[in-house]
């Protein structure tokens, strides 16, 4: 499970990778082929016209001096439509360049159908095509740390396991802005593992009776005893970015995180991993270091609540699992955790 787990994560890294680059690449070849065609189509009709003037002048129509004066003004004519034209063309390279400094890379050419509903007994013309515009999404890498907190009939044990119980969370995520001509509202989703840590104090460790696990007096010396369980989870959040629209002479831009910003979601998941470590001095003065690897009853299952707020690319975060640490225990035992958040485009 755990290569799995591996697998899964570094291919949506190389997918979101892979997808903005070729995208920035096909759309730098896109304007360099407009502007390859832009001074085509101006030459071309260049010719065309002074071909013309050249006719007139065999007829006898019109002078040397007249003909000469006429290809002169066409000349500067088409040269004026050149440098019009690619101006249009610079400017979206500009952004274009300016979207990939900011991670705001996008297809660019409309939205990627993902599912249709036909309605009952409908033909083609009553079909409903669903759809997620990927000109208004961009992806980003999610990390957090901060402490883990035992949540035990609505109270904190602080009795039982030490403040260095801690967790880190690492994935990917997209940000997609939900509404056409407004920032405020994000749609965030992603896939993430989350690994926490639970430190008992006072020389205890965990240890199965059944199908239940308990904390009990380990007889040792303990330096580090920590049950580490590992989430594979399915973020999903609310964004409110406060960050304002920017109005160019052509565009408008929608830039993101460049003020606060608040998110409100849960996540799901699956269990993919536990294990006991264990560090403590035996009876020979011997330093010892065990991982116990084995069915320690934490759920299969996870969800859960979690929000943040911050500026920027930092937030304060906090998620707390709804679902039971341990799957069978009489009394409920659900983590808090609370901590820093980067999401670097």
């Amino acid at each position: 499970m755990k290569t799995i787990t591996f697998y899964v994560m570094a291919l949506l890294c190389l997918m979101a990778t892979k997808l903005n680059a070729q995208i920035f690449e096909r759309r730098v070849r896109e304007i360099s082929t407009s502007i390859e065609d832009i001074s085509k189509e101006e030459k071309d009709s260049l010719k065309i016209e002074v071909e013309a003037v050249n006719i007139l002048l065999e007829k006898n129509e019109i002078t040397k001096e007249e003909a000469d004066k006429r290809k002169i003004e066409l000349a500067e004519k088409r040269a004026n439509n050149i440098e019009t034209r690619v101006a249009v063309e610079k400017e979206k390279l500009d952004k274009l360049v300016q979207d990939k400094v900011d991670g705001n890379i996008d297809g660019g050419d409309g939205a990627l159908y993902v599912y249709y509903n036909k309605g009952k007994n409908s033909d083609c013309k009553n079909d409903t095509i669903h759809s997620i515009d990927f000109r208004r999404t961009t992806s980003q890498f999610l990390f957090a740390l901060g402490v883990n907190r035992m949540i035990v009939d609505g109270k904190m044990d602080n009795d039982n396991f030490k403040w260095r119980s801690d967790f880190y969370e690492w994935g990917i995520v997209f940000n997609s802005r939900l509404l056409k001509n407004n920032n405020l509202l994000h749609a965030k989703y992603g896939l993430s593992l989350q690994y926490n840590n639970l430190r008992p104090d006072d020389d205890k460790i965990f240890v199965t009776n059944g199908d239940k696990t308990v904390l009990a007096d380990s007889g040792l010396n303990i330096d580090v005893a920590r049950l580490r369980y590992v989430n594979l989870v399915i973020p999903v959040h609310l964004e409110f970015d406060f960050t304002k629209k920017k109005v160019g002479d052509v565009h408008t831009y929608y830039p993101i995180y460049d003020s606060f910003k608040i998110g409100i979601g849960g996540y799901v998941g699956v269990n993919v991993k536990e294990k006991q470590i264990l560090k403590y001095e035996d009876a020979n003065g011997h330093q010892v270091k065990d991982r116990l690897r084995g069915e320690y009853n934490v759920s299969d299952t996870t969800y859960g609540l979690s929000a943040y707020v911050g500026y920027g690319q930092v937030s304060l975060y906090a998620k707390y699992d709804l679902q039971p640490i341990f799957a069978n225990n009489d009394v409920d035992q659900n983590n808090l955790s609370l901590g820093i958040r980067f999401d670097i485009n």
